[in-house]
């Protein structure tokens, strides 16, 4: 049935809708133009989840950014290498301390990543060595614009935000990567990885102040508001400006509810009392809650650690507990609802550090570090060999995987997306990261 066509049953539709979802729009449900009902009919998908058990919609996958450029070889620790102990007097992990992954290659975890040590231990943790690209870059910014964008340029549209919009070009109504809510980000900013051309993530820091602000501009949200409460005027059809403002005015004020209620239930107590805990739990309540969510984003900083780095005690060693400890619980959380085979979490910092130490017993910035895939979907285990320390680049580790390998199998494997039409060109797989597909 065409709901455009046909006015009794678009009404009907649209308030049956709304109410069953407990979405605080009841007073405005009856005023709702006919011009949304494409919006209300996206929306009124069983949460945005596929009916077909398995799909690429019901997948989830969660980016967590370690800011600074994180040091590799302090997390994933070569002690099995003399060469390590020689650049690293004062700040290498003893073999003794360190969490060994593997004895014959002689690699471990940094002692205060329990945490990850144990999804290890469980067949949930893949840990990708060595990961760069060509020619790196040491600046923060411009490193970070090239991992965030997938391009060694460092310009254009977020590699996640090409994603949305390849995925959402075309698509069919109720698409859940074309969801208001298909991208959310945690943080003060929206990330560039997830900014597209025509798609932009919700982002927000805590959800009890989330507000739709139209773009920062509250008086331009004012008056968003009052189109939708007011209804269409007579005579508005459902294309053009008219319609695309108040359907994104709907969109945004539904999204922003949703979110509320789903953290409001949120499984605090069982995590970490860490920033990234905090954020963590606030994207397992959103998963429980089955929101229409494709991708989730979260960046933990405080990793450009120039100085009093530390060893197994220390600067570094207290971020890496924290986020050994939050992944952990994270996927505790997950399991416990049964929803923990459907989230695939990626993690990467923009660089790593100088294999040597510097004088002010820290580390300056390098090139390739490790990647981490969290999830009972991977493929367990070290993914590479550990870069040589003999073999170094003006100092630092020369990179044996290219990170858009990473992007291009996380793409093509778990999210069912054409890597070729979001990173321009297709990739080498890495090893089957993702198992069972």
């Amino acid at each position: 049935m065409d709901f455009l066509t046909n006015p009794d049953a678009a009404h009907a539709f649209t308030r049956r809708v709304f109410l069953q979802r407990g979405v605080a729009l009841a007073s405005a449900a009856t005023t709702i133009p006919l011009l949304l009902e494409r919006s209300a009919a996206a929306l009124a998908a069983p949460e945005g989840l596929s009916s077909i058990p398995g799909a690429p919609e019901e997948r989830v996958l969660v980016v967590v950014q370690l800011a600074g450029g994180n040091d590799g070889l302090n997390t994933v620790i070569p002690y099995g290498m003399d060469g390590y102990y020689r650049a690293r007097p004062g700040i290498g992990v003893a073999q003794r301390d360190a969490l060994a992954l593997d004895a014959r290659a002689g690699v471990g975890l940094h002692p205060r990543l329990a945490g990850l040590k144990s999804l290890y231990d469980d067949g949930m943790l893949s840990v990708v060595q060595g990961v760069g690209y060509p020619n790196p870059d040491r600046s923060h910014f411009r490193s970070m614009d090239i991992w965030h964008t997938a391009e060694t340029s460092a310009t254009g549209a977020g590699w996640l935000g090409k994603f949305f919009d390849n995925e959402c070009d075309g698509a069919p109504e109720g698409c859940s990567a074309c969801s208001p809510l298909a991208g959310v980000a945690i943080g003060q900013e929206a990330p560039l990885a997830m900014q597209g051309r025509r798609t932009a993530p919700a982002s927000f820091e805590r959800a009890e102040l989330l507000r739709w602000s139209a773009a920062g501009d509250e008086r331009l949200a004012g008056a968003y508001e009052d189109i939708v409460d007011a209804g269409a005027p007579e005579g508005v059809g459902p294309d053009g400006e008219a319609a695309f403002l108040m359907r994104t005015a709907l969109d945004a004020r539904v999204s922003s509810e949703q979110i509320r209620r789903a953290v409001a239930a949120s499984n605090a107590g069982v995590y970490p009392r860490s920033e990234l805990g905090g954020q963590l739990a606030m994207i397992g309540a959103m998963i429980r809650a089955e929101l229409p969510t494709r991708v989730f984003y979260v960046s933990l900083g405080g990793f450009d650690t120039h100085a009093g780095q530390g060893g197994a005690q220390g600067r570094h060693a207290n971020l890496l507990a924290q986020f050994g400890d939050a992944i952990r619980a994270f996927y505790n959380d997950l399991r416990a609802a049964g929803q923990d085979g459907r989230v695939l979490t990626m993690v990467f910092s923009e660089f790593g550090r100088r294999v040597g130490q510097n004088a002010s017993g820290g580390t300056d910035h390098g090139a390739a570090a490790p990647m981490f895939l969290a999830g009972p979907m991977v493929r367990a285990g070290l993914v590479g060999d550990h870069p040589s320390l003999d073999d170094l680049d003006d100092g630092d580790l020369k990179y044996g995987v290219d990170f858009r390998s990473v992007y291009g199998t996380v793409l093509g494997e778990w999210l069912g997306a054409d890597q070729r039409a979001v990173l321009g060109r297709r990739y080498a797989p890495v090893r089957a990261l993702v198992r069972g597909l």
